[in-house]
């Protein structure tokens, strides 16, 4: 389970419900399931109006995805490709068929089997290229969709308000019961900006952050991939792939790192 998410999530709740109650309020008072059902209703209504079934399908897997993150170390990523490029150098490019079952990620082992298959190194380049460019559209759909609820959820909020002040204007004939009538409305409003930027705006921007990692690890691979099939000496294969990471990931000190 991805720690800063759970432990951020409970740190944004506890806050504000925290801070609520060190003023003296009620944690009755925060729940109010007829403003639950009109924000959260209606803000999931509205994102599914902006998104295909099919995209919407994904979205189980998104929250899986945002909450078991699995990351792959550019490291040993790079001593795999780094690996892979000593054997093809002793024993050739064909060898490396031997070794595709035991590349467990589609995106790499991809590329070593159009090396193996004796692609045009532009070509090879050019497929991986297209195939980052589908996985980042993906991507960028999946976290559009929590950034739209994002969008829709503090409307939704104040939408909610009203129609809770439509009522309470609409009943004043028991003056005792505006304030508690109206302390209800407004919590449509709480509902829509807290879920808003408590949980659908930093779930997305989680997606987001997890994409832009995933498309540097591929950036890394298609190099690995191109200077292996290039035949560099494993060596310069290290040098190069080292480029991609940070300079404590590459042990240089903090002199070399400000320069």
């Amino acid at each position: 389970m991805d720690l800063p998410l759970v432990l951020g999530l409970s740190l944004a709740v506890f806050s504000l419900v925290g801070g609520f109650l060190l003023e003296g309020g009620h944690a009755g008072a925060l729940f109010k399931y007829t403003a639950a059902i009109i924000v959260f209703g209606g803000t999931i209504g509205a994102t599914a109006i902006s998104y295909s079934l099919n995209e919407l399908k994904n979205v189980p897997r998104l929250f899986k995805i945002a909450l078991f993150p699995k990351e792959m170390e550019l490291a040993q990523v790079i001593d795999l490709i780094v690996g892979l490029a000593d054997e093809a150098r002793r024993e050739g490019l064909l060898y490396l068929e031997n070794r595709l079952d035991e590349i467990k990620d589609p995106f790499l082992r991809k590329g070593i089997q159009l090396v193996v298959d004796g692609t045009d190194p532009e070509l090879v380049r050019s497929i991986m290229e297209v195939e980052l460019y589908a996985i980042e559209e993906r991507h960028h759909i999946g976290s559009s969709i929590f950034e739209t609820a994002g969008g829709y959820a503090p409307t939704m909020g104040i939408i909610g308000t009203v129609m809770g002040l439509v009522h309470v204007l609409g009943n004043m004939s028991d003056p005792n019961s505006l304030g508690p009538a109206i302390a209800v409305a407004f919590m449509a409003t709480l509902y829509g900006v807290a879920s808003a930027n408590v949980l659908w705006l930093p779930l997305g921007a989680k997606l987001a952050n997890l994409s832009k990692k995933e498309s540097h690890l591929r950036q890394l691979m298609i190099e690995g991939i191109v200077s292996l099939q290039a035949g560099y000496n494993p060596i310069l294969i290290r040098e190069r792939l080292s480029a991609f990471l940070t300079p404590a990931h590459r042990g240089l000190d903090k002199d070399e790192e400000e320069e």
